[in-house]
């Protein structure tokens, strides 16, 4: 049997922080707002999984207003995410992303995100696939003001 669950995650630019996106820090662009490290592929990553084994969202683990979690690093996020599903029976066959936003280029982080990815669920890397999008100018993410990310994970009973 097959679980399949999608995420979806969006946060602004703030100049104070670093950018992460899959665990890569990317040198060069304004960081993300947000009570983690704002890694928004990572989030979607977590939603896509937890929402393919019923467990709800992020928010419901990682309470954002509680400070255990703040600035905590969304691969420890993910491997948590990792420990739920493997005690809940299932494993992954492969995840899929989308980052959507004008900058940075993604296509050059997309094989370090996808291996950092990889590490923290305990997964070989070609199952983890990370692409890039913009939007053509269109919306928050055309007109530079953050990046958002979707995600698809497909799940087996183990």
């Amino acid at each position: 049997m097959y679980r399949v669950g999608t995420g979806f995650d969006a946060h602004a630019f703030c100049e104070e922080k670093v950018l992460i996106l899959g665990g890569v820090e990317i040198p060069g662009c304004r960081g993300l707002s947000g009570h983690s490290d704002a890694d928004v592929l990572s989030h979607a990553v977590a939603d896509a999984i937890l929402g393919a084994i019923g467990e709800g969202d992020i928010g419901k683990h990682f309470p954002p207003g509680n400070p255990e979690y703040k600035d905590i690093s969304s691969l420890v996020i993910l491997s948590e995410v990792a420990r739920i599903m493997t005690d809940k029976g299932f494993g992954i066959e492969n995840i899929d992303c989308t980052v959507v936003c004008e900058e940075p280029k993604i296509s050059p982080h997309a094989p370090g995100m996808e291996k950092k990815i990889a590490d923290a669920l305990g997964i070989p890397p070609e199952a983890v696939n990370v692409k890039g999008t913009s939007t053509d100018g269109l919306g928050f993410p055309g007109r530079k003001e953050g990046i958002a990310a979707l995600a698809s994970a497909c799940l087996r009973v183990l």
